[in-house]
C-alpha cells in the first residue's frame, strides 16, 4: 500500500526524515487558509508535531512526490473513525467498512497534488470519508471535483461542526 505512482506523483508512507517538511506544508496550510476565509479550522499550532510523529510511527501518514519533492501530505486509515460514528442532518452513503483521510493538504507547487492523493486513498478501500470546516470552500470544492457527496454534519472534539463527505462504489 506505501507506494503508487501516475502522472509524475508518488505516495510514499511518510517517515520520520519527513517530519520538518511535513510541518511547513501544515504551516503553509494555515497561512492559506486564513487567508482564504477560513481562519479558524486549524489553530495555529495544529496539528501538533506529536500528533504528526505518532501518525507517522502509527503508519498513517503519507507524503506525495512530485520531482523528487514533498508536495503535499495526508493522514490515511481505513477502519472505524470515532469522529464519523453520529452524522446529523443527513446520513452516510452506506454503512461498509471505509477509510478516512484527515489533514490533507498541499503546497501548491505541483497543479492536481491533493486530488491525487485522494484518488489514492479511495483506491485503497473504495469507500472513504472525509470532513472539513463549513469555511473551507477549496476543500468543499476539491471533494466535489474528486466525486464525494456531502452526507451531512459530525462533529470533532465533540463540539466543533464539520461537514462530513463520502465517496463509495456504486452497489456497495
Amino acid at each position: 500500500m506505501g507506494q503508487d505512482s501516475n502522472n509524475g506523483f508518488e505516495i510514499l508512507q511518510a517517515a520520520p526524515c519527513h517530519v520538518e517538511r511535513i510541518m511547513e506544508l501544515y504551516a503553509k496550510a494555515r497561512q492559506f487558509m486564513a487567508e482564504h476565509g477560513n481562519p479558524t479550522q486549524w489553530p495555529p499550532t495544529y496539528p501538533p508535531r506529536d500528533l504528526v510523529e505518532r501518525d507517522i510511527q502509527d503508519g498513517h501518514m503519507f507524503v506525495c512526490m512530485a520531482k523528487g519533492r514533498i508536495a503535499a501530505v495526508f493522514y490515511y486509515r481505513a477502519g472505524e473513525d470515532p469522529t464519523y460514528r453520529v452524522i446529523e442532518k443527513g446520513n452516510w452513503l452506506n454503512s461498509q467498512e471505509y477509510g478516512v483521510v484527515h489533514r490533507i493538504t498541499s503546497d501548491g507547487s505541483a497543479r492536481g497534488a491533493a486530488s491525487f492523493c485522494l484518488q489514492w486513498a479511495w483506491r485503497q478501500c473504495g469507500n472513504l470519508r472525509i470532513d472539513t470546516h463549513e469555511d473551507n470552500v477549496v476543500m468543499q470544492n476539491l471533494l466535489k471535483k474528486n466525486g464525494f457527496q456531502y452526507c451531512g454534519i459530525i462533529y470533532v472534539n465533540e463540539r466543533e461542526q464539520r461537514l462530513a463527505y463520502q465517496k463509495g462504489r456504486e452497489g456497495r
